[in-house]
């Protein structure tokens, strides 16, 4: 069984492979490329249309050099969804530690779920993790879970650590937050943007607010 765990170190030696130009660039930097090439096929044909041999094509290189990075087209997916959902929930994060400030730190979060979900038209990363057409196949459900429980823990331990409330109470609110971040986010996808994303998380925030509002801080 091909060994799936990719978060194996990658160490900027020249690549072996070589584009059909001749040019030679560091490991991880062709890591990167490949990535981003097999993202725009996936995205545009889905999983199981999409096809190794075009993921190549798009990314200038011989199939032999896309096999020497992933050893095949499952893991090539896995190891894409590793760096969007990690993306994610570092967005959320980052928002969550930007300040002290709990009206802000919800627009924070918003903010994180609307500008992740703003970017496919660009790159459809939103539509990769939370609509991909591989939903039933374990390593991806896996990672989709992981994803949502990792920007539910984020929340819920501000929380917890600010409202004094039990685990289990703080991990409900949180899931009603994230899950609203999430699901009206899709909905704004999928309407085309009917309000501009300030007014969309202008609306969310002030109507969480007046809900999480309701657990000041245990110094308050």
């Amino acid at each position: 069984m091909a060994n799936l765990h990719l978060d194996i170190e990658e160490l900027d030696a020249p690549d072996p492979g070589a584009t059909r130009a001749g040019g030679r660039m560091p490991r991880s930097a062709r890591r990167k490329q490949l990535l981003a090439a097999a993202q725009e096929v996936f995205v545009a044909n889905g999983y199981h249309a999409a096809a190794m041999d075009d993921i190549a094509e798009r990314a200038g290189v011989s199939k032999p050099v896309l096999y020497q990075h992933f050893p095949g087209k499952l893991e090539l997916y896995l190891a894409l969804l590793d760096t969007q959902t990690e993306a994610l929930a570092n967005a959320v994060q980052d928002a969550l530690d930007a300040t002290t400030d709990n009206r802000k730190r919800i627009r924070g979060v918003l903010h994180a779920f609307f500008s992740f979900v703003d970017r496919d038209d660009e790159d459809g990363a939103f539509r990769l993790i939370f609509e991909t057409d591989l939903g039933n196949e374990p390593l991806v459900k896996q990672r989709v879970e992981a994803v949502t429980e990792k920007t539910m823990t984020a929340v819920a331990n501000t929380v917890a650590g600010d409202t004094g409330l039990e685990r289990a109470s703080a991990e409900l609110l949180s899931t009603a937050l994230t899950g609203a971040a999430q699901v009206a986010a899709r909905w704004w996808l999928d309407s085309n943007r009917p309000v501009s994303q300030d007014e969309a998380v202008y609306l969310l925030e002030s109507l969480l607010w007046r809900g999480i509002s309701n657990f000041p801080r245990t110094n308050e």
